[in-house]
């Protein structure tokens, strides 16, 4: 395969221990994932294993409960709580028509606010608190811990996406402090029959500026290619995959890639999923960075917030969401 038909794996080991040349040296292979293949695997990330296994088995426990204990916290406006099982349709695919629900069911989290922030004061739209599931003593705890590791590793490579723009190393530090996260905990039940246009999740590109997809023995997650050829992301122990989507796209002015993946169940068995999704400060403009942009290559993308970006994307996809409003 070319370089173009496979993902690379960048070691984070050297960069995180301070090694000289290290920065530089991984930004090159940073943009070289995101420019020609749009996905990277990282290996020596710095997150502690136990937080892994552990967040893995809060998801299998979730999922585990009965159905009428789930739909007790479903998915809300703000994206939080439980989407049931085909509770999604991607139209929002720009891969292919997408006209069957995903199969899989998912509990998303956010950052974890308290009651009387003012943001759920207020009822301001994606900064609400998380809804929680009752009698899972632990559940929350091993969640939040496993998301503030995230937390932490993503400062870190947004300082190595802004040496790889060409940018200052701390160009980042600002839009990603209290950043908006989402993580999903999906569960994917094994698709025996596989029909042409039914999948665990189609075909389709994340909205978000990174996704961390964390260390997964059960495979599932393929890729399109720059040259439209989809191959299948190997389970490579302990490492994260990564991906940029379109915000990411609108941060660069297409200079790095959102490239189009899916995911199938084959195993065999039960599989679960942990997707991170990663952008800016809600109130942060997303704009061009100026090394992407010039009298030769003007902007393609209008200034946008993730609050207006993400209303537009929530309402074409989450089948139950367009319901519930439907009704009231």
């Amino acid at each position: 395969m070319s370089g173009a038909d496979k993902i690379p794996v960048i070691d984070l080991a050297p960069y995180l221990a301070g090694a000289p040349g290290a920065v530089q040296r991984t930004a090159r292979e940073l943009r070289f994932a995101l420019t020609e293949v749009g996905f990277y695997f990282i290996v020596n990330h710095g997150v502690p294993e136990p937080l892994i296994r552990g967040a893995f088995a809060e998801a299998a426990r979730f999922h585990g409960q009965p159905l009428e204990r789930k739909m007790e916290i479903v998915i809300d406006r703000h994206n939080v709580g439980y989407l049931p099982m085909r509770g999604d349709t991607l139209r929002t695919s720009t891969v292919q028509a997408v006209t069957k629900a995903n199969l899989n069911e998912a509990f998303f989290m956010a950052r974890d606010l308290p009651d009387d922030h003012p943001d759920v004061l207020a009822d301001r739209r994606f900064r609400s608190a998380n809804r929680w599931p009752k009698d899972l003593p632990g559940f929350r705890e091993a969640v939040v811990a496993y998301c503030d590791a995230l937390e932490l590793l993503v400062r870190k490579l947004v300082r190595l996406y802004a040496v790889a723009l060409e940018l200052p190393a701390v160009y980042f530090d600002e839009p990603f402090r209290d950043f908006q996260y989402k993580l999903r905990m999906t569960h994917y039940p094994y698709q025996e029959a596989i029909a042409d246009d039914e999948f665990g999740i189609a075909p389709h590109t994340d909205t978000s500026f990174l996704t961390l997809l964390a260390p997964n023995d059960v495979p599932g997650l393929s890729i399109r290619t720059t040259g439209g050829k989809w191959i299948d992301a190997p389970a490579l122990a302990g490492a994260y995959v990564v991906n940029g989507g379109q915000l990411l796209q609108r941060w660069t002015n297409d200079v790095f890639l959102a490239t189009p993946h899916r995911a199938v169940n084959r195993s065999g068995g039960e599989r679960y999923a942990l997707a991170f999704f990663c952008d800016s400060n809600i109130d942060w403009p997303i704009v061009s960075v100026p090394t992407c942009v010039g009298p030769d290559r003007p902007p393609k993308y209008p200034a946008t917030y993730y609050t207006d970006y993400m209303v537009q994307y929530q309402k074409r996809t989450y089948d139950l969401l367009a319901s519930q409003q439907a009704a009231e």
